[in-house]
């Protein structure tokens, strides 16, 4: 058994990394739940970018974006994304690699339904990571999608979440010249126990 104390305490992963956010929310400038979201294309190249995480649910991590994205296409082609949490206040990260199924419609609804009028609104005009004219046509399409769509949009069929699964998540804390604190969760299907290894900094 590795000796796990202080904040890597605990039998959950998922309420490990819950503590960690809520610490962050009270330390962050901005975005304490901004991830670094990695997918792969068709031809096994990289892409990265930042997005927010939505919720630490008992089993996934849950974030919302257009299906039709560039990350969406990636994701519906592997399955699979890993994402990195960094807070640079608290000098933590947690690290995730897992498979990725789309979150139910009911509670893609309730996240859509949930957010400012004009990021509803938004969701619809935009073609995201599509080429784009210029930013005027961007706002036609705005002014477009609010005339057709009215003050009560429903969810884009082409919009919702993602949960992702993990098969490895990685608790990293800074230490002193470098020296860094890192704990390793790791399985080989969603359904079997974690293991547990503390790793080289």
């Amino acid at each position: 058994m590795v000796s796990r104390k202080g904040i890597f305490a605990g039998d959950d992963p998922f309420e490990i990394a819950r503590q960690w956010l809520k610490s962050a929310e009270a330390t962050e400038v901005n975005d304490p739940n901004a991830i670094a979201l990695a997918t792969v294309d068709s031809d096994g190249l990289p892409n990265a970018r930042m997005v927010l995480l939505k919720d630490i649910a008992d089993d996934a991590f849950v974030f919302f974006t257009n299906y039709e994205s560039a990350k969406g296409q990636e994701i519906e082609s592997s399955g699979k994304a890993a994402f990195v949490m960094h807070w640079k206040s608290l000098r933590r990260q947690v690290r995730v690699r897992g498979l990725v199924t789309r979150e139910s419609d009911a509670a893609s609804d309730a996240y859509y339904s949930s957010r400012a009028l004009g990021s509803r609104i938004g969701a619809w005009a935009s073609k995201q990571s599509r080429p784009l004219a210029s930013k005027t046509a961007l706002m036609e399409a705005v002014a477009k999608a609010g005339l057709k769509h009215g003050p009560n949009p429903k969810r884009p069929p082409f919009w919702g979440g993602y949960r992702i699964t993990p098969l490895e998540i990685e608790f990293w804390a800074d230490g002193e010249f470098r020296l860094h604190d890192r704990f390793k969760w790791t399985r080989a299907t969603v359904t079997e126990a974690w293991t547990i290894e503390r790793l080289n900094p």
